[in-house]
């Protein structure tokens, strides 16, 4: 069954990739306007047969382990990828946008890569995770996140639509670094899968926040060690620096070598290219409505942010009380959930009261995800605390 899993989502992940081409295709092929064309409807016909895979894979993940897949990392990111297509598919069918597919599917794929790197065992659930919120309260989460990046993508389409490249700017160094941050997550694709196939392991004892003498593999070598850490394997690299135990020192470094891969395959693109990454994709949104860019951003934030509301907040505090006797305490997960929340909310503030459109919207939309993002990278990753379930 666990091998049925793992197929069913290679199966999405090749189709999800084909589902993109076909949506490129569609927007070469771009007929009178409101039409549909055959590359848009093959696009989109791959794209639901790879979602109904990823839900196979969701299903026997789900029957082999006896309990939903979002207990860690692999799972939840996963989860949230596939959220993130079906989210898609339910907003293609009500606007007919092909360019739509052809950032939001690569977006999907670079966060199922993301997740494919981490670990894929199926392990029983820690007694903290025994319940049937685990179920309400992570799958609500996750589908308000997913809603939520659709506006992220509408956002980004926006953006490059209407940033002048001629001339360098503020407005072109940030659209340049959102892009450098996708590319990242290549980057720590490519980085994670060169040092596993080279099987570099480098074992360290350090000492924990609880005072407490631990033991930590790194699988990459280590710009940033442990709390007090001793490398115990010989002709491995030493630590540059040595970081306080609340920081998990292990995945910051998976941090740091993701983003200096994305720095070195972000310049051999633009050396390809000769341009910015942003002038370079403007040429496949000339065409783009921008109000019906603009509207969609907007549905998808009014949306998504009740989802959220309700699973990351409401359902979360209601299973901390059971599991914690608390309903909130200031844990880092929790900080930045309602961050998270504050943020939509002021988002929505700003455009039914003070009048946000077009561009700031765009951009307020892209910030958000950016916030979502940090919260699954950064805080789950490097930051230690009473939700860091992530795999290394």
């Amino acid at each position: 069954m666990a091998q049925l899993s793992s197929t069913l989502l290679y199966i999405a992940f090749i189709l999800y990739l084909i589902g993109t081409v076909f949506f490129g295709g569609a927007i070469r092929d771009k007929k009178a306007k409101g039409s549909t064309n055959r590359s848009a409807t093959i696009g989109i016909t791959i794209t639901i047969v790879g979602f109904i895979a990823q839900l196979g894979y969701f299903i026997t993940r789900w029957v082999a382990a006896g309990h939903a897949p979002v207990s860690n990392l692999f799972e939840f990111t996963t989860f949230f990828g596939m959220m993130l297509v079906g989210a898609f598919i339910i907003i293609y069918f009500i606007y007919k946008i092909s360019i739509l597919g052809l950032f939001a599917l690569p977006v999907a794929i670079l966060i199922i890569a993301y997740a494919s790197m981490f670990p894929r065992e199926i392990s029983p659930l820690i007694p903290a995770l025994q319940s049937d919120w685990l179920h309400i309260h992570v799958t609500t989460a996750a589908a308000g996140e997913a809603i939520l990046a659709i506006s992220f993508v509408a956002g980004l389409i926006y953006l490059i639509r209407v940033v002048d490249q001629s001339k360098p700017s503020k407005r072109t160094f940030w659209l340049e670094f959102i892009l450098f941050c996708l590319i990242s997550t290549l980057g720590f694709v490519l980085v994670s899968t060169s040092f596993k196939a080279a099987d570099y392991e480098a074992k360290f004892t350090w000492v924990d926040k609880n005072d407490k003498e631990a033991e930590v593999v790194y699988h990459m070598p280590a710009l940033v060690g442990p709390h007090k850490g001793e490398l115990q394997t010989v002709d491995r690299f030493e630590p540059i620096i040595e970081m306080p135990a609340i920081i998990n020192a292990k995945k910051l470094n998976t941090v740091i070598w993701s983003l200096m891969g994305g720095f070195v395959l972000y310049w051999l693109l633009r050396l390809i290219l000769r341009k910015r990454i942003a002038a370079s994709l403007q040429p496949l949104v000339k065409n783009v409505n921008l109000d019906l860019a603009d509207e969609i951003g907007y549905r998808a934030v009014a949306i998504g942010f009740p989802v959220f509301t309700l699973g990351a907040l409401i359902f979360a505090m209601i299973w901390a009380q059971i599991a914690w006797t608390r309903f909130w305490g200031w844990d880092p997960k929790e900080v930045w959930a309602l961050i998270t929340w504050l943020f939509y909310a002021a988002f929505l503030h700003l455009r039914l009261s003070k009048g946000w459109h077009g561009e700031k919207s765009a951009w307020l939309a892209v910030i958000g995800f950016a916030i979502i993002m940090f919260n699954l990278v950064a805080v789950n990753l490097v930051i230690a605390g009473l939700h860091s379930y992530a795999g290394t």
